[in-house]
């Protein structure tokens, strides 16, 4: 069972060929006997998983249906979960049990997903390896001595190592997609406030944004159907109608205007990765689509921008973390100044504490001018790029990382080395753009993928490009040895 996607589980279940506490059962005993591999989980809630898989059945008993219910899924660990730990892979919340569902988190109860657990992440989703958690370094089960990527990786290992068929993952800099890329799956960045942010413990507010990860674009549609929609309670959540995704998937690409960024080709792209893009866009060529070399010219001040701007709202964001109302409190403090230098020193990791510092040094006064509202500007640049690309192409096709997975450990000692791995994907965040990664082919027996970027809330269009892609590809279906 646990090679089904969500499609088909969704038959499977609407046939009466197992039931929902069945494929749970099993998916948890696969969980204990794989995931010390791959450290892929925080948390475990099989308690709660399997009270909801006898509620799914029941409701089918009734003669209710959907597509989710009775569904297993697991959350990225930044998802707030009623009663259960909410960490966001970091010693300050190790403790923190969220006192009410996140508006995700609720959406996919209510449609009868089954949660089998909370997924590893970068430490408040920090990170482009997935090794800065507390927790412990995620591995890629294409190869165990590699990243996943991040900060979505622990998701990303799980669907990937088919220890469940898909899972919820956020993306502030390329943090879906990039982990899809490393493992081999389509991962989804909706537009920037089609899915509510409401319980999703912030890093970047202006960033961030929630979406799906699993094995096909089929799957990544009905996860999105049930996770999209408006949020009151969210002041950045847009009003804005969600289509029936699934049902836009088999529309025809005859005629598809694709632009492929001259920029994206430079020096900096894995030869190899960049033949694969090519073979890709022939692929699409032959369903009908039309190429169209187009231009980003500003997309070469992108990861400058996004790195004064990102950390500066991570310092705003995460100065709530003061070891008074909740999370993590040093020991015996002297007096309240005391209290606050301890405690964050003791419960944040070094690149929460380097981001935190670059950011609060970039909203200090004198500096502000010089960094913040540059990069800013920057940003307003680079979304400019977009509005005018896409006045000629419908989609716009590239690479989604310059290099196939790095070996663990591998960029520890140089930051920056890491960041500039985010170089194809920022630009959709700065611009607020859908984004997705879908599987392209293999650099050395690890996956690499290819990233389409559409104009706002046309997220459909993704999803119709990349199931038609494979539908006559079968990249997506390739499973990592001994999983």
């Amino acid at each position: 069972m646990h090679h089904m996607t969500l499609a088909e589980i969704a038959r499977g279940l609407a046939d009466k060929k197992f039931s929902s506490e069945e494929l749970t059962k099993a998916l948890l005993a696969r969980i204990a006997q794989l995931d010390p591999q791959l450290n892929s989980f925080i948390s475990l809630t099989e308690e709660l998983a399997l009270s909801q898989a006898k509620a799914a059945d029941a409701r089918r008993a009734n003669g209710e249906s959907g597509a989710l219910l009775g569904a297993p899924i697991a959350h990225k660990d930044l998802f707030c979960t009623q009663g259960i730990r909410t960490s966001c892979g970091s010693k300050m919340l190790d403790n923190f049990k969220a006192p009410y569902d996140a508006t995700v988190v609720a959406k996919l109860a209510a449609a009868g997903a089954v949660t089998l657990g909370k997924t590893n992440m970068d430490e408040f989703a920090m990170g482009s390896a997935n090794e800065s958690s507390y927790y412990g370094a995620v591995k890629n089960p294409w190869n165990l001595e590699h990243v996943p990527g991040g900060s979505s990786g622990g998701s990303a290992a799980a669907v990937a190592a088919r220890l469940l068929p898909a899972a919820t993952a956020t993306d502030t800099g390329g943090s879906i997609r990039q982990p899809a890329a490393f493992t081999n799956l389509t991962g989804l960045k909706p537009t920037y406030g089609r899915v509510s942010r409401w319980g999703m413990i912030a890093y970047a507010s202006s960033l961030d944004q929630g979406g799906p990860l699993a094995r096909t674009a089929e799957d990544c549609a009905i996860l999105l159907q049930g996770m999209a929609g408006f949020d009151p309670n969210d002041s950045t959540s847009i009003d804005e109608p969600v289509p029936d995704y699934s049902a836009s998937l088999n529309g025809s690409l005859q005629g598809l205007r694709i632009g492929v960024p001259k920029e994206y080709f430079g020096a900096g792209l894995d030869p190899r990765i960049a033949e694969l893009v090519h073979n890709s866009v022939k692929a699409l060529e032959k369903l009908g689509a039309v190429i169209k070399e187009i231009s980003l010219p500003n997309m070469q001040h992108a990861i400058p921008a996004y790195y004064v701007i990102a950390p500066a709202e991570a310092s705003s964001n995460l100065s709530r973390f003061d070891g008074v109302r909740f999370g993590y409190r040093c020991e015996n403090p002297q007096n309240l100044v005391d209290l606050y230098k301890r405690s964050r020193g003791e419960g944040f990791g070094a690149e929460v504490q380097r981001r935190i510092m670059v950011g609060a040094y970039a909203l200090s006064a004198g500096y502000y001018d010089a960094y913040y509202l540059k990069a800013q500007k920057i940003r307003r640049l680079v979304k400019n790029d977009f509005m005018a690309a896409f006045n000629e192409v419908d989609i716009i096709l590239g690479p989604t990382t310059p290099n196939p997975a790095w070996k663990l450990g591998a960029k520890n000692s140089d930051p920056v080395a890491e960041y500039l791995e985010d170089v194809y994907t920022i630009t959709a965040n700065l611009a607020g753009l859908p984004g997705l990664s879908m599987p392209a082919g293999f650099v050395d027996g690890l996956p690499v993928g290819v990233q389409l970027l559409a104009p706002y809330f046309q997220e459909g269009r993704l999803l119709n490009v990349a199931h038609q892609y494979q539908l006559n590809s079968d990249w997506h279906t390739r499973t990592p040895t001994g999983f």
